[in-house]
């Protein structure tokens, strides 16, 4: 068990039967009346993110999250197939389950898988991985009309912005936490 004055950021608890993880916390103690806990909460399994008060001796269980690294190998349909690097085990998943991890991952390529009791319920891809742009305009040498960037879409499908000189075919890193070009790969 956890109580609300324990809540610190990256802590993941259970709570109405939901599992959410602290992303922003702060005690608060007026000069009149009793201490309070003000959080920031994240349901990990759907995203939505709520803002709640708490008395700091609430109690809540504590929810540990497994990790594990697997290969995305391929899909079938709505079904996206992972394989634990130890066991050879494959397990689907939903495309709600990868829909924002799709983005940045091909076959073959490592993630993060994110379990609680048993279940896979998200998956996290490498913060850097290396892409191939598939679509881009030619850059123009002095345009800088648009701060020196342009739109480019990489294998796939993800769009980002690049600088102007980048062109096709060339393969580039992009940090995944934030969509954006890093450098040339």
């Amino acid at each position: 068990m956890i109580t609300a004055g324990d809540l610190r950021k990256g802590v993941t608890f259970e709570m109405d039967g939901k599992i959410y993880v602290v992303v922003d916390f702060l005690h608060v103690k007026p000069g009149k009346g009793a201490a309070f806990v003000r959080t920031k909460l994240k349901n990990i399994v759907t995203g939505q993110v709520i803002e709640k008060t708490f008395n700091p001796v609430e109690k809540f269980e504590k929810a540990h999250i497994e990790r594990k690294e697997m290969a995305y190998l391929y899909n079938d349909g709505d079904l996206y197939y992972f394989m634990d690097n130890e066991t050879y085990e494959q397990i689907p998943l939903n495309k709600s389950q990868v829909e924002d991890a799709l983005m940045f991952i091909t076959e073959n390529m490592n993630c993060t898988i994110q379990f609680y009791k048993g279940e896979a319920f998200s998956v996290e891809p490498p913060n850097f991985v290396e892409l191939t742009i598939t679509e881009c305009e030619p850059g123009l040498q002095g345009d800088t009309s648009k701060a020196g960037t342009k739109p480019a879409t990489v294998e796939t499908g993800f769009t980002l912005q690049v600088p102007l000189f980048v062109n096709n075919g060339e393969r580039i890193r992009i940090d995944t936490r934030t969509g954006t070009y890093m450098s040339r790969a």
